[in-house]
């Protein structure tokens, strides 16, 4: 018998067996059987009687209450695993009372004698670190999150689709990029143009998703989006499906919550070298601890420098980046994180935009290089500044309310070069190789401050608990946006000449030119309530967003855009004490238009989209494993269609999208030694109207699946040792709205892999000193990522990168 289904059986055999020998079991026997299970337990603070109550009852517990000892207490918090016992020794934290157990099992709460500090003993697994979901977690698994929510709540219980990368997952599998930290979860298509050191390509449930780092959104353009550094993260969470409820304008498919690397009370260093392919050159670092002796202030630094080349010739990618924090132990009640960041980028076009003739279409010169430059390196550059200045203030007021600001000012500026060839069919590469080019010429500064407010109250009213949530958050950006369009001398594909005379045209000419500020205000209120092992969500926001459009080039003829919109959100779940939660969720979001059109008359209406999930997590109780399992159908409304009339082409936003799908995720630290996570995914898009109806979304596979597993041996002759590899799957995709085989890429299949030592087990003087390398494309697999029928984009080839740490 397998040692799950042991594992299964052996408590109902136990049971029938005792049911069987003892038919007139004792009371005392039943509720001691009962008190010493575990269970998961995520409590807030709230009525001293109404937690204590609620435990006893679950656990079978016989608790005698005297109502006037705990009259006018609180609760504190219950988070973790324990027995019901443990639990409620847990909820007397604090309020100067304890448990006394009799000896027939009954248990009676009685006041801590004066002069002696009650330190009782409590049954808690495996939970000795207790983890926050702002803060890092130990291994692969996660069990907090604040996605969805902005709340601090169990992972298992978020009625919602949530994956985390973990800082150790990153670690692992040498990650480099937001594409790479999400390439194993579930729902999500990474690098569809192929890896772009400009920016991150992303798609999750068929919509690019938004960003948010440490609660707000970062700044969105045209090209002057921040790329994030993934090295200062501690942890990435990927949500699907709609968040307007709670984060405002976003998109139906999904968003990126990121949480920045956070001061610590515990001091920590560690600095690691990487070389690599194409020359790769990397530095990174990371220091934390306390300033005083007290631990009232607390510093964090962590920062990357990169000097690289890339699979492109002539491309280099450098960054300089630093992120300084800063922690203020106020008093217990109250702290204050100052969080900044600065990221200088100098890096160049790595996607190509390849002719689909030698590359999807064959031709007598053969086949495009996947490393030809068919720019000009002496003429192109992307030259990005981002810096951040924000700061996490949270102030407890009483044992019910809570206060949180999160606040940042960013600054993104752009100034980019580059030269394409001209797209098929206009523009045809002859059957000696030789096709014309054009240039585009950038610059793009945005300026964005955004705040959030948010009070929380942990309360009960009767038997059912609450989490609310009353937020006002509030953003304003400023974009200035030139982008220049010229021509330049025509090139060989298989023979490039690079240095010729570009002339750069004048401002003048610009297509686009614009100064865009835009406002957008949102109210929401949220309450996460609790019937015994019930759970249900309600929440709704209103936002408002007001966009005003200079066009500078249309002698600053200007565009104002109001939009007003409601989002809701609902779910129920029901907690088992086997560890499975079942749950239904609803969900709205809206999204105004981004960007501005070359017109300063015509404006759109923002998308709208809504889905309903109906899903089940598992956690058995005392694990590290998390297991989902999610379908979902999700429609985005108002969007832009063309449609033929009388032959004339005619554009409105009467389209709207279908995606159904099925997404399953498992997560588990399965032993010390090992941990895996896999994924499989799911989905049919369908656009519904229009002249493309019938048709796929864009850049989204019907089925992606995915393992990676990472062994450690800590004992015997390979102690310190291990060994990480992994398989991903990719379906075919169409990166044209036609769905035409010019825009088609077949499915395909990637391995990754890596070694790992730790030499501090080889000797007591090495401790803190490891190797690892770590190869993406193991086995150098050759195939297009993305064809868009103009274009096509080769994926990444094989890359091995060896990296020295030393922690202290």
């Amino acid at each position: 018998m397998s040692r799950s289904l042991d594992t299964l059986l052996r408590p109902s055999l136990l049971a029938v067996a005792i049911a069987l020998c003892t038919p007139l079991a004792s009371s005392q026997l039943i509720a001691a059987e009962q008190a010493s299970s575990v269970r998961a337990y995520n409590l807030p603070a709230a009525p001293l009687s109404t937690t204590l109550n609620q435990i006893a009852s679950q656990g079978g517990l016989t608790l005698s209450l005297n109502p006037s000892l705990a009259a006018g207490k609180t609760s504190a918090p219950v988070n973790g695993q324990y027995d019901a016992a443990g639990a409620l020794r847990a909820a007397l934290r604090g309020t100067g009372l304890q448990l006394e157990q009799s000896s027939a099992g009954t248990y009676t709460l009685v006041a801590v004698p004066e002069g002696v500090m009650a330190l009782p003993e409590t049954s808690v697994i495996g939970v000795e670190n207790y983890e926050s979901a702002w803060g890092p977690v130990e291994g692969y698994t996660a069990t907090r999150t604040a996605a969805g929510t902005k709340t601090d709540t169990a992972l298992v219980e978020a009625p919602r689709s949530i994956s985390v990368a973990t800082r150790q997952q990153m670690e692992d599998r040498g990650v480099h990029s937001l594409d790479d930290a999400v390439r194993y979860m579930p729902g999500i298509t990474a690098s569809s143009y192929g890896s772009d050191t400009r920016a991150d390509w992303l798609r999750v449930r068929g919509f690019e998703p938004t960003q948010f780092l440490d609660g707000l959104p970062l700044p969105k353009g045209v090209y002057a989006n921040p790329k994030q550094e993934t090295w200062n993260l501690d942890r990435l969470a990927l949500l699907r499906g709609p968040a307007s409820s709670v984060y405002g304008q976003t998109p139906p498919g999904g968003l990126l919550d990121m949480v920045s690397r956070r001061p610590s009370d515990v001091q920590s260093s560690e600095i690691q070298l990487q070389y690599g392919s194409d020359n790769h050159r990397q530095i990174n670092f990371a220091s934390t601890g306390k300033i005083d002796d007290a631990g009232q202030l607390l510093y964090g630094l962590s920062g990357v420098v990169r000097d690289s080349g890339t699979q492109i010739d002539h491309v280099d990618n450098k960054r300089y980046n630093i992120a300084p924090s800063l922690t203020w132990n106020i008093d217990d009640d109250t702290k204050f994180t100052l969080l900044t960041q600065f990221t200088r980028d100098d890096t160049g076009i790595t996607s190509q935009f390849l002719p689909v003739q030698g590359t999807k279409i064959d031709m007598p010169f053969g086949k495009v290089s996947h490393h030809k430059n068919l720019g000009d390196p002496d003429w192109e550059y992307y030259d990005r500044t981002y810096y951040a200045l924000g700061y996490a203030f949270e102030h407890r007021l009483n044992d019910v309310w809570q206060f949180k600001q999160n606040l940042r000012y960013t600054k993104s500026d752009l100034s980019f070069q580059g030269i394409t060839v001209g797209s098929y069919p206009f523009t045809e590469v002859d059957n000696d190789g030789n096709v014309g080019r054009t240039t585009t010429i950038v610059d793009e500064d945005i300026s964005q401050f955004a705040v959030d407010n948010n009070f929380q109250a942990d309360f009960a009213t009767g038997d059912i608990r609450h989490t609310l949530l009353l937020g006002l958050d509030h953003q304003r950006s400023n974009t200035n946006y030139t982008s220049i369009f010229g021509s330049a001398p025509e090139i060989n594909v298989n023979n490039p000449i690079h240095g010729q005379t570009i002339v750069r045209p004048a401002r003048s000419t610009a297509f686009y030119d614009y100064n865009q500020k835009t406002y957008q205000t949102g109210l929401y209120i949220q309450d996460q309530m609790a019937l015994d092992q019930w759970r249900l969500t309600l929440g709704g926001r209103e936002d408002w967003v007001h966009t005003g459009t200079k066009f500078i080039n249309k002698a600053d003829a200007t565009n104002t855009e109001r939009d007003k919109a409601f989002s809701g959100n609902a779910a129920i779940s029901y907690v088992f004490d086997s560890g499975f939660v079942p749950y239904l969720s609803y969900a709205e979001s809206f999204q105004p238009t981004s960007g501005a059109d070359a017109s300063s008359t015509e404006s759109l209406k923002p998308t709208e989209g809504k889905q309903w999930e109906l899903g089940i997590k598992y956690q058995p109780p005392g694990s590290k494993t998390l297991l989902t399992a999610a379908v979902y159908d999700l429609t985005q409304k108002n969007v832009s269609v063309s449609s033929f009339v009388n032959g004339v082409s005619i554009t409105s936003q009467t389209g709207e999208v279908k995606v159904k799908g099925l997404e399953l995720e498992a997560v588990s630290d399965v032993t010390d030694n090992l941990k895996v996570i896999a994924a499989y995914t799911l989905a049919k898009s369908e656009v519904q109207n229009g002249a493309d109806k019938g048709n796929r979304l864009q850049l989204m596979p019907n089925q992606q699946a995915s393992l990676w597993a990472d062994y450690t041996w800590h004992s015997g002759v390979l102690d310190g040792f291990g060994i990480g590899a992994g398989a991903r799957y990719t379906g075919n995709t169409y990166g044209d709205k036609a769905n035409t085989w010019l825009g088609k890429a077949d499915a395909y299949t990637v391995f990754d892999a890596a070694v790992h030592y730790d030499l501090g087990r080889l000797d007591n003087s090495l401790k803190g000193a490891s190797l690892a390398l770590n190869a993406t494309n193991l086995l150098d697999k050759d195939y297009i990522s993305t064809c868009d029928s103009f274009y096509c984009y080769y994926g990444d080839q094989r890359s091995v990168v060896a990296s020295a740490t030393y922690k202290w």
